[in-house]
């Protein structure tokens, strides 16, 4: 039986579009205009070798949309590449190259375009292949004119639905790619909230240590400084006592006493425990500055730093790393001037960077070297390490909040995290450089004037208020 397409009664849902009940001719025919959303028709392109068919489709289309007319696959691929269609008529058997494979050509180079395919030939498989092949529709020549106008209309609509689909696809994709960055800045500020945390609380640490330990280790060395000079009196007494002319039996006894107790031995013992003892007690002064100055529990507030006094103060705290000799420490300072920020915050920074600088090296040793730069109004540092380096494939995360290559329960993978979020903050960046084998370099750019206070039209405070975590 062969494929026929017939008229069939048609009731529009628009109401732009109504159905003649007895038309006289094809042209008597009132077809709506349609439009493409900006006041202009929409483009229908004609494409049959039979001149008679083209005239017969544009005086029947043209009250409704702009058409445009070619007699071959090159004319229609000329008119394709000069202007859109949204749709495309053509028939299946022309001389040379067939309309299928114009089809073929329009769903893969203009897929916005719907084609319609109108032929006499009316056979299954080739509407079957045809559809397979992208067309929208295929209609049987000569094509009732109800039939094709529904057909456009139709395809229309299809091309509509496919276009806001596109346009949602596009905007579901944009809110998730926002929603995923809100995700990943939500993160980090959660990190930076745990660590300031900790730092909260390691400064609570710090001023009770410094308050329980400053006053026994003041006393301490008062009196070991009193001992000393006490003991040197009583060696001074002692060694008069020696040059006198003193009787047998008591120059006797007192040279039996003195073998007895060892006399010289002790001397040099107690002089040396005295110093000892002052190192000693001396270093845990030391500790106790090192740690105020490392958390600035007395400068939370945004104001000009020092960084080689940060970086110095935070290499004194991780002094059991380089305290071993197994790595090797070199500075080398720049002449930099002092910059605007929240010493503690940046006191984390080289401490995150030192000691991950450390860790790379601490299987096998070798050198960390830190360099201070002052350039175009910023101050660089640098720490480069000669240790194992990163991989490629983690180049990309080392600064995502929880990411660590360390084993479970020696990294929290926040301190990279962390230490991005306040170079941020202090409107600088960050950058590194690695290479396998051979180790690894961060670059922290910091400005000297975080905000230029004429251009903002800021004063101190409303600084400090930005910076403020």
């Amino acid at each position: 039986m062969p494929l026929q397409r017939k008229s069939i009664p048609f009731e529009s849902t628009s109401p732009q579009f109504t159905m003649p009940t007895s038309p006289t001719s094809v042209m008597d025919i009132e077809y709506p205009t349609r439009s493409n959303g900006d006041h202009q028709r929409d483009n229908l392109l004609i494409v049959d070798d039979s001149a008679t068919i083209r005239l017969s489709f544009s005086r029947l289309l043209s009250k409704g949309y702009e058409c445009f007319q070619a007699t071959s696959f090159m004319e229609a691929l000329d008119e394709l590449r000069e202007r859109e269609f949204a749709i495309v008529i053509a028939d299946i058997q022309m001389p040379g190259i067939s309309g299928v494979e114009l089809l073929r050509k329009i769903v893969e180079k203009y897929p916005d375009t719907a084609v319609i395919m109108v032929s006499s030939v009316n056979r299954p498989q080739v509407v079957l292949d045809t559809m397979r092949e992208g067309a929208f529709d295929y209609l049987i020549k000569p094509c009732d004119p109800y039939l094709l106008q529904l057909t456009i209309e139709r395809a229309l609509e299809r091309r509509a639905l496919l276009r806001n689909a596109t346009k949602y696809k596009r905007d579901l994709e944009a809110r998730n790619t926002e929603l995923a960055e809100g995700k990943e800045y939500l993160q980090r500020l959660q990190a930076q909230i745990v660590q300031n945390a900790k730092m909260a609380s390691l400064g609570r640490l710090a001023a009770g240590v410094a308050h329980e330990l400053n006053n026994p280790v003041g006393f301490v060395l008062g009196n070991l400084e009193l001992l000393g000079d006490d003991l040197s009196k009583l060696l001074r007494l002692l060694k008069f006592y020696e040059t006198a002319d003193l009787n047998e039996d008591v120059s006797a006894g007192a040279s039996e006493i003195k073998e007895e107790i060892k006399f010289g031995s002790t001397v040099n013992e107690l002089e040396s425990i005295i110093s000892d003892c002052h190192e000693g007690a001396t270093r845990i002064r030391d500790i106790v500055q090192n740690l105020r100055t490392f958390s600035r529990l007395d400068e939370a507030e945004f104001k000009e730093i020092d960084i080689h006094e940060g970086i110095d103060s935070t290499v004194r705290m991780l002094h059991r790393y380089f305290g071993s000799g197994n790595i090797s420490l070199v500075r080398d300072y720049g002449d930099i001037p002092k910059i605007e920020g929240f010493s503690g915050q940046l006191n984390q920074v080289w401490m995150n960077l030192l000691a991950n600088a450390a860790d790379s090296l601490s299987a096998k040793g070798g050198e960390i070297k830190i360099t201070t730069r002052a350039k175009d109004g910023f101050v660089e540092v640098a720490i480069a390490d000669t240790g194992r380096g990163i991989a490629p494939e983690h180049l990309e995360n080392i600064f995502d909040p929880f990411f660590t290559t360390k084993p479970v329960g020696e990294g929290t993978g926040l301190g990279l995290s962390i230490s991005f979020g306040v170079v941020e903050r202090h409107l600088g960046n960050i950058e590194v450089s690695t290479e396998l084998g051979k180790g690894t370099t961060f670059k922290v750019s910091l400005p000297v004037k975080a905000v230029d206070g004429e251009e903002q039209g800021t004063d101190n405070d409303e600084i400090g208020g930005k910076y403020e975590l």
